[in-house]
């Protein structure tokens, strides 16, 4: 599957079960559709105030599953997860970057930037659809429709160790 209708799918998947999942009490984090260990995968991502037990994962799984059967947006057969976000979520709308300011996270950019499609540091601000991100003392501009994917990053407080 080329890029396009790969990302044409992924619009396609969120327009269909996003008003579900909101229904449920939940907010659609990101969806992927990946090729793992020889299978194709529709991976789900939700939340919700307070976190995702794995009782929210199988309710939103028995509601999304039978609008997948029935309006089968993908040609062939593939895994249903539905998963929360873990510790490194992923960052996918307008909020999430709100969110997460002053968090270290990695980025991806569609087109290069600075001759660079990969950022990890420290998320200095968002504003006006601008990701404002700290590299190594340098500070980096992305546009928000220019990202491809982005996650926090969990770092371990290694003083708690000592």
């Amino acid at each position: 599957m080329d890029k396009k209708k790969h990302k044409e799918l992924l619009e396609k998947l969120n327009l269909l079960l996003e008003s579900v999942i909101q229904d449920l009490g939940y907010e659609l984090l990101d969806i992927e559709y990946l090729m793992e260990r020889g299978k194709w995968v529709l991976r789900v991502y939700i939340d919700k105030e307070g976190g995702v037990s794995i009782n929210d994962c199988v309710l939103v799984t028995k509601e999304i599953s039978p609008i997948l059967d029935v309006e089968d947006p993908i040609e062939n057969s593939y895994v249903l997860e539905v998963s929360s976000p873990g510790l490194n979520r992923p960052l996918t709308k307008e909020k999430h970057f709100l969110w997460a300011v002053g968090k270290k996270v990695k980025i991806r950019t569609e087109i290069p930037v600075e001759g660079r499609k990969n950022f990890t540091g420290l998320l200095e601000d968002y504003k006006d659809g601008i990701v404002y991100i700290n590299v190594d003392g340098q500070l980096f501009s992305l546009d928000f429709e220019n990202i491809e994917k982005a996650n926090l990053i969990y770092e371990i407080d290694k003083s708690i160790f000592k």
